[in-house]
């Protein structure tokens, strides 16, 4: 069983990651966010490609479930903390992590 705790110290310790609030969450990022975490620590949302997003909710489907709008159609996925591994919650990060490496956000005009 994962806690925010260990999911923000896991985050942390991931290269550049910085953690800042998002609206009524923790973001944590480098050069974008990749994964955000509840106020109540209960559960936390991730980026991953549409692929892995599928993957891992086929594999995981206690621990994983695409957000029902229309991030979760761009891979947008919630994880229950209380339902995870600490590996669930490592290699999620780990992904994530690696698409918000060296994309910086779009500028707008």
């Amino acid at each position: 069983m994962a806690e925010a705790a260990d999911l923000r110290r896991m985050a942390l310790a991931l290269p550049g990651t910085s953690e800042a609030p998002h609206f009524d969450r923790a973001a944590f990022k480098v050069d974008r966010i990749y994964v955000t975490l509840t106020g109540d620590g209960l559960t936390a949302n991730f980026k991953f490609t549409p692929d892995e997003q599928d993957f891992k909710c086929q594999l995981a489907p206690e621990v994983f479930a695409p957000i029902d709008n229309s991030w979760g159609r761009h891979g947008w996925t919630v994880a229950t903390l209380a339902a995870a591994t600490m590996g669930d919650i490592s290699l999620a990060l780990e992904t994530a992590h690696a698409h918000a490496v060296g994309k910086p956000k779009p500028k707008r005009f």
